[in-house]
């Protein structure tokens, strides 16, 4: 089997995409006060309420090394709220503040406004992200968890 050049292994080809795409997501963003994985913990707790920091690294894949000081510095932005658990006083839950909500609301126009720089039609972003879905599944299921 030949040896294959940078630009044709499909691993660099997703990390490169990532990268491209989380850099045009931060001038949007930053209007927002926001980093990258802030937003998507932002879209999580949009989506779910409140919900255990656990639950929250499992949905962003993000370890509590990485998640404790995404979580700390949102608090102190007052986007969230962490409290412990009236059920369970040893797990931690988080939720957006009025503030919290305010900027996802502002936060929602975001993916329709970057779309059209990704010159895809509707129906080749749905394609490629659930080209993108299916090897994820696959490579957890083949190796393990999503993240370490």
């Amino acid at each position: 089997m030949a040896t294959l050049a940078l630009d044709d292994h499909l691993c660099f080809a997703l990390y490169s995409a990532s990268r491209a795409m989380t850099a045009a997501y931060r001038p949007l963003l930053a209007e927002l006060g926001l980093t990258y994985p802030q937003y998507l913990a932002l879209l999580v707790l949009r989506e779910e309420g409140r919900v255990s920091v656990g639950h929250l690294g499992e949905r962003l894949q993000l370890d509590s090394g990485t998640l404790s000081p995404l979580l700390k510095r949102m608090e102190a932005g007052g986007i969230v709220r962490r409290e412990r658990s009236a059920d369970d006083e040893r797990q931690v839950e988080v939720s957006l503040t009025a503030a919290g909500r305010r900027t996802a609301a502002k936060a929602e126009c975001i993916p329709e406004k970057l779309f059209p720089a990704t010159g895809l039609t509707v129906t080749q972003a749905a394609e490629l992200r659930e080209a993108i879905h299916t090897l994820t599944q696959t490579l957890v299921h083949t190796h393990g968890k999503e993240h370490s």
